[in-house]
């Protein structure tokens, strides 16, 4: 093989080589920045709240010492995933009770806002109103779309102690329900 052909595959190789070492180094920190993330939260105590929910009933964390705590944060009422992940949480919701588990849906949209959304998707569990961001910017969560603002698509796992051991920061609307409540069975065995 001539010299040329040699050093031209040589430089394909190498660029090849560079490519996919730049390619894992992405992805290694797209992973760590996600760890990192997880590991912001984890081990600390769930931050005080006093909200509304849709049938302006007033909740505050302290009443569900003793319980496991669940609190997924959703963009908007009415929005498709927002729907699929709400239905979700509602048909795995007796379960959810049945393991000593709080579910809560919170979004920065307004009480009546939330009376209609739950209303139309006939809610079994509290959806907070978030509509002054207090819990939501505690979480550092929001969101600026514009003029407007929203709650990003993440979920806090409180434990019984008031201590958050879990945070998804990447949610999947159809199974993310079902992943919270075998995490809450997983961590009940602990």
């Amino acid at each position: 093989m001539p010299f040329q052909k040699k050093f031209s595959l040589c430089l394909l190789s190498l660029s090849a080589i560079c490519s996919l070492t730049t390619v894992s180094h992405a992805e290694n920190s797209i992973f760590s920045q996600a760890s990192s993330k997880q590991r912001q939260w984890v081990g600390k105590t769930a931050p005080a709240f006093k909200l509304q929910d849709q049938n302006s009933k007033w909740h505050e964390l302290s009443q569900y010492k003793g319980k496991w705590v669940v609190l997924y944060f959703y963009p908007k009422d009415n929005s498709p995933g927002c729907i699929q992940e709400a239905n979700e949480f509602k048909s795995l919701y007796p379960q959810f009770l049945k393991n000593n588990a709080a579910v809560f849906g919170v979004s920065l949209d307004d009480v009546t806002s939330h009376q209609k959304f739950s209303q139309k998707l006939g809610l079994n569990f509290p959806i907070l109103a978030d509509s002054q961001h207090q819990l939501a910017n505690q979480f550092g969560i929001v969101r600026n779309l514009g003029i407007t603002k929203i709650a990003k698509r993440e979920t806090f796992l409180v434990d019984p102690n008031g201590m958050i051991v879990y945070h998804y920061s990447s949610v999947n609307t159809q199974t993310h329900a079902k992943q919270v409540l075998a995490d809450i069975q997983k961590f009940s065995k602990k």
